[in-house]
């Protein structure tokens, strides 16, 4: 597959480049970064001290020489290269957070265009976490509180994380409720007793932090926690390619790493 790479400057954008040039059935097809970046014009590889032959570019027209694009940028960067990949018929695998509902209803509408991916968390552990706390969900439905905490570096700008969300939507979803009838999302001052039914959350900002996420389950007497934490972007990545290779053979749609992972 000829894959393409939003972001390519970027901690992320560089472990995507790093993992295709290392995977024997992807080659590295176009590397985007911003308008004015001062390395535009560069190697993609340069900061591996490798010769691609892709260069650094913020034509989006490029995107015409991939098969599928891994974007981890920001909301309107990533509407603006789902734009031109539904024009080129380039398929997406969509690890970008904080979109708004119209953010959520032009990626639902490119689907019918092009075949996406989109999950905020392309981690084969947290997708597996996400199937432990849909049981523990059920099993745990009366008697216990839930809250979700979750820490990342200090230059994540969105919060709470998309993957504590996510979290917090499967065990909504194991309830029979959706996120926003149950969520809490901040507490200060006078908030009086916890409300039953409801799921908190909690987000830390600081340092280095790739991402780490609990989920607890508080019952009287006992507490059960679910933990999910990466020392590593390179899990991303490899979960990145596993979901472009699951696109190979699709045309149109809207998948999950729930699908990608059967």
């Amino acid at each position: 597959m000829r894959i393409a790479i939003a972001g390519a400057r970027g901690r992320m954008g560089r472990m995507l480049i790093e993992a295709v040039l290392e995977a024997p059935d992807m080659q590295l097809a176009a590397a985007l970064d911003r308008k004015g970046s001062p390395v535009l014009g560069q190697d993609a590889g340069a900061f591996l001290g490798r010769a691609t032959g892709v260069h650094l570019t913020d034509d989006l027209d490029a995107l015409a020489q991939a098969d599928c694009l891994i974007d981890f940028t920001r909301p309107e960067p990533s509407l603006a290269h789902l734009q031109a990949c539904a024009r080129h018929g380039v398929k997406v695998v969509l690890g970008t957070t904080g979109f708004d509902a119209a953010g959520h209803a032009a990626i639902e509408a490119a689907a019918g265009k092009t075949a996406i991916v989109f999950a905020p968390n392309m981690s084969v552990g947290v997708n597996a976490t996400l199937k432990l706390l849909d049981l523990a969900a059920r099993l745990l439905a009366s008697g216990y509180d839930v809250e979700v905490f979750e820490s990342h570096h200090r230059n994540k700008i969105d919060a709470p994380s998309g993957t504590a969300l996510m979290m917090g939507q499967t065990v909504a979803k194991a309830w029979g409720k959706s996120l926003p009838e149950v969520a809490t999302w901040a507490r200060h001052g006078d908030t009086g007793i916890r409300e039953t039914g409801k799921i908190g959350f909690s987000s830390a900002r600081g340092g280095d932090i790739v991402g780490e996420h609990t989920v607890f389950f508080c019952g009287t007497g006992e507490r059960i926690e679910i933990t999910h934490r990466s020392s590593s972007r390179a899990t991303y990545a490899q979960g990145s390619l596993r979901a472009a290779r699951f696109l190979a053979d699709r045309q149109t749609g809207l998948y999950n790493m729930q699908d990608v992972l059967n």
